[in-house]
């Protein structure tokens, strides 16, 4: 998805609003890296749609502070689902 850059970043947004996703899942979703959905959410965004942007950060700044959860929950789910090594 090249193109206009300030399009982008508003249609990232509002996804992200819209859907309460993760970086990761509006990379994804787009095909573009998490890097440039970081880029366009936090550097271009504010520039051009303050409130857009207000509205996006507090989803980011939300799933920031879940991440540690989520990433407790995959473990678990990682070393659960296996079956214990037995010792004989």
């Amino acid at each position: 998805m090249k193109g206009n850059m300030e399009e982008r970043a508003q249609q990232l947004a509002l996804y992200i609003i819209e859907q309460n996703t993760t970086v990761r899942q509006a990379a994804k979703e787009f095909g573009i890296s998490k890097s440039t959905v970081h880029k366009d959410l936090v550097e271009r965004l504010p520039l051009f749609n303050r409130s857009l942007y207000l509205q996006a950060k507090a989803v980011l700044d939300q799933n920031k502070a879940q991440r540690h959860i989520r990433g407790g929950i995959a473990t678990r789910r990682k070393y659960c689902d296996q079956t214990p090594p037995t010792t004989e």
